[in-house]
């Protein structure tokens, strides 16, 4: 398990290091000077190089790569063009806001998979199974914009059940906050639920056909009882990995609803980087996005080296 959890630290910090370069080259070669956008178009040649020399951007590219690179290790981001603050005190104080949506969004995708799929196993091939199946891919289908706007419209506006002000920070009261981030979460949580249903549906099916169940049947377990007991917990190993991978991508994707919901995140600081062409606050929102993906990765392969023991004899074997 120690040499399992070792490979997968390597593996992950390589990632990081591959990614940070790739991400390095390709905001280096996005059209527009710094020093122009920061000075305007009307500045002399000689404040544009000193304000250049300033930014460190006459250094060579490598150069100019492993000190940014150091910095990051250090933590130290750089300072936003736009803001005029650190980035990654810009990144610190929208994080509450991404991530109590991605929590949100993924208990709730969690949840109702859950108890679809077992819908879907019981009535395996019955018209409940056709329905639930067909309702997850058509609402996961749904353009989240489009569902955002029609969401806001009839219950913020029309019902008023939710604040159409933004984020309402848990300082302020948790219910507030809770009706602030409930819409946005069910939306993002409606786009991952086909994946999740159709997963557990599928792994409820091949668990509740192993050999074991089957024995719990014959001893005269009842079939909810066994599958609740025994093919649920069998069959959450697989689901594990993809709920690991779509809280990843939430972290970072998240554009549309925070923008539409005036929640200010980690989606939207993103957004005004690319918008304002704010190259030290692009990196940093990029490179640590990057680091979340890696390290949800990271914990789901640990988390479901622990829940399956085939995994860790595995491991054990090569040891």
């Amino acid at each position: 398990m120690h040499r399992y959890i070792l490979k997968r630290i390597l593996s992950a910090l390589l990632v990081l290091l591959f990614v940070s370069l790739i991400t390095f080259v390709v905001i280096s070669v996005i059209p527009g000077d710094r020093a122009i956008l920061a000075l305007g178009i009307d500045a002399t040649q000689e404040s544009v190089d000193a304000v250049r020399a300033s930014m460190g951007l006459d250094k060579p590219f490598l150069e100019r790569y492993f000190d940014w690179l150091s910095s990051a290790i250090r933590l130290d981001l750089g300072v936003s063009d736009v803001y005029g603050e650190k980035v990654g005190a810009l990144i610190l104080s929208r994080l509450p806001v991404t991530f109590s949506l991605t929590l949100f969004s993924i208990l709730i995708a969690t949840v109702l998979s859950v108890v679809l799929g077992l819908i879907c196993q019981i009535k395996k091939g019955k018209l409940a199974d056709g329905l639930i199946r067909g309702s997850v891919i058509l609402t996961s289908a749904l353009p989240s914009f489009w569902i955002s706007l029609v969401a806001l419209i009839f219950f913020c506006g029309k019902l008023k059940w939710f604040p159409v002000n933004g984020y309402i920070s848990p300082a302020k009261g948790f219910f507030p906050f809770l009706r602030s981030i409930t819409l946005p979460s069910i939306i993002l949580a409606l786009g991952e639920l086909s994946l999740l249903t159709r997963m557990f549906r599928s792994s409820l099916i091949k668990s509740f056909d192993e050999d074991y169940m089957i024995a719990c049947r014959v001893k005269g377990l009842g079939k909810m009882r066994s599958m609740i007991h025994y093919g649920l917990r069998s069959a959450c190993i697989a689901p594990l990995t993809l709920i690991g991978n779509q809280a990843a991508k939430l972290l970072g994707g998240t554009v549309v609803v925070e923008t539409i919901f005036s929640l200010p995140g980690i989606g939207r600081l993103l957004l005004v980087a690319v918008e304002q062409h704010d190259i030290p606050l692009l990196q940093g929102v990029v490179l640590f996005i990057t680091t979340m993906v890696v390290l949800m990765n990271f914990l789901t392969d640990i988390f479901v080296a622990i829940a399956d023991p085939l995994i860790r004899q595995g491991e054990g074997s090569v040891k």
